[in-house]
């Protein structure tokens, strides 16, 4: 069982955006930048590219409001995703606030915000999803 697997059951807590049937949105524990979200299947499968059609593409719409939701919580051009899948065999992407390209580069360091930020940015992007 994957570690996402455990915040999809319930067993690790999360900072959780968003959830539906079929995925779940929660924030990165160790963000690149403050707004960064994972958007993750209820299905365990390791590659993103494996799930079926129907379920790649209600992904994709299941994270448009979320997307939209990081653009106007944080100064951002834009909400960038991110699909690299090594660091958790579980598919999954990343939302995160961008101005450049650079700000999806996963090899710089990444933040450690303390629980009270990160619930402070949980609450900042589900009031704009409610405002969408």
């Amino acid at each position: 069982m994957t570690i996402f697997s455990k915040i999809i059951n319930g067993d690790i807590p999360s900072y959780t955006i968003a959830e539906s049937e079929k995925f779940i949105a929660f924030l990165d524990i160790q963000p690149l930048v403050s707004g960064h979200v994972l958007v993750v299947p209820k299905t365990e499968v390791d590659k993103i590219f494996d799930l079926p059609d129907d379920y790649l593409a209600a992904m994709l719409v299941f994270a448009k409001p979320i997307a939209h939701a990081i653009e106007k919580a944080f100064d951002c051009n834009r909400c960038g995703i991110s699909v690299i899948g090594l660091e958790v065999p579980h598919a999954h992407m990343h939302l995160v606030p961008i101005n450049s390209a650079n700000d999806l580069n996963f090899s710089r360091s990444k933040l450690t915000p303390t629980p009270d930020e990160m619930k402070a940015v949980q609450e900042k992007i589900k009031a704009n999803i409610m405002a969408d």
